[in-house]
């Protein structure tokens, strides 16, 4: 069975196809190749992305059915 791609690697080959077309000198069906692993990676990052707000909201739902909503990252003093 394949690895299953991590958010990071995803984005990274993201970023190297985004990186190998705006260097712009390369044959037309390079260009495709690089744009179609592009739209992979962007589509796999995405997907990723919301398994993870699914996640957060079932994780924050009140046992009452009721979300709370806090902004990331802020501790309670």
């Amino acid at each position: 069975m394949p690895e299953e791609t991590t958010f990071e690697q995803a984005l990274k080959s993201l970023e190297e196809a985004v990186s190998q077309l705006e260097k712009g000198q390369m044959p037309l069906d390079e260009a495709l190749d690089f744009f179609e692993a592009g739209v992979q990676s962007a589509n796999q990052c995405r997907k990723k992305l919301q398994a993870v707000e699914a996640r957060i909201e079932t994780l924050m739902k009140n046992s009452d059915g009721s979300f709370v909503t806090e902004p990331f990252g802020m501790d309670e003093d």
